[in-house]
C-alpha cells in the first residue's frame, strides 16, 4: 500500500526481458538503507517487487500483464521515474490509499500554466470516468492529486511548483501517456451497489468496516 506521496526520482539504468519476464534497474540518490529484497516500491505508481538492491540501485521485475495496462514498458535508459517505498504501519498517511495496481493509461490532451500552478487536463478510458469525481483523489504516476473538475473523459488537476520539481509531472508534455489508479473505494461502493440481493443500509456498511 501507498500514500501518491512520491519519496524520490529515479533513473532507468537497464531493462532486460528473458522468458516473459522484464527487468528493470533503477538508479537512485533517494534513501534506499531500510529496503530489503523483497519489499514493494511503487515506480510510476506500479507496485512491484524488488529482486536485488545495492546502495544506490534497485532491480523488479514486471510481469506481462503489467507491461499492458501501464506505461512501464515504453520508459527508456536515462528517464526519470517517480518513487515511493511502501507505507508503513507509523507513516503518515498524506495522500490517500494508492495500491499500486494501475487502472489504464491517460494521455495528457491540455498543459496551461497559472499563476504559481499548472493544469494537466488528462484523458482516460471511457469506463473509468465514473471513479472520478470533482475534489475527489486520483493516483497519476504515482502521485496523489485532486481532481478539480470533470469534463466527460478528461479530468483536471493543479500541479504546485513544489510537484512539479519533486516528481516528473514537472517534464510532462501534451501527449505524454501516464499510469492512472483510480480511487479504489469507489470501486468498491460499486460492486456492493450491484449485488441485488443485499440490502446497503448502514447495518451493512458497519459489518463490512465501512462504519464504526
Amino acid at each position: 500500500m501507498f500514500t501518491g506521496i512520491v519519496q524520490f526520482v529515479g533513473k532507468v539504468k537497464k531493462w532486460s526481458r528473458a522468458h516473459g519476464i522484464a527487468s528493470l534497474e533503477v538508479e537512485t540518490n533517494g534513501d534506499l538503507g531500510d529496503m530489503k529484497i523483497g519489499d514493494s516500491i511503487a515506480v510510476n505508481g506500479v507496485c512491484l517487487t524488488v529482486t536485488n538492491i545495492t546502495r544506490s540501485v534497485f532491480r523488479v521485475e514486471v510481469s506481462q500483464e503489467t507491461l499492458s495496462r501501464s506505461t512501464l514498458g515504453e520508459l527508456k535508459t536515462g528517464e526519470l521515474v517517480n518513487l515511493e517505498k511502501a507505507l508503513r504501519p507509523i507513516d503518515f498517511l498524506g495522500g490517500h490509499i494508492v495500491l499500486g495496481h494501475v487502472d489504464a493509461v491517460g494521455v495528457i490532451k491540455e498543459k496551461r500554466e497559472g499563476p504559481g500552478f499548472f493544469t494537466f487536463g488528462i484523458e482516460i478510458p471511457r469506463e473509468l470516468a465514473k471513479y472520478l469525481v470533482e475534489k475527489g483523489s486520483v493516483c497519476v504516476d504515482g502521485i496523489s492529486l485532486t481532481v478539480n473538475a470533470c469534463e466527460g473523459r478528461i479530468f483536471y488537476v493543479n500541479i504546485i511548483p513544489h510537484t512539479a520539481q519533486m516528481t516528473t509531472l514537472g517534464h510532462k508534455r501534451v501527449g505524454d501517456r501516464v499510469n492512472i489508479e483510480v480511487d479504489v473505494i469507489g470501486k468498491y461502493v460499486e460492486k456492493l451497489l450491484k449485488d441485488k440481493n443485499q440490502k446497503l443500509d448502514e447495518k451493512f456498511l458497519a459489518e463490512h468496516g465501512f462504519m464504526r
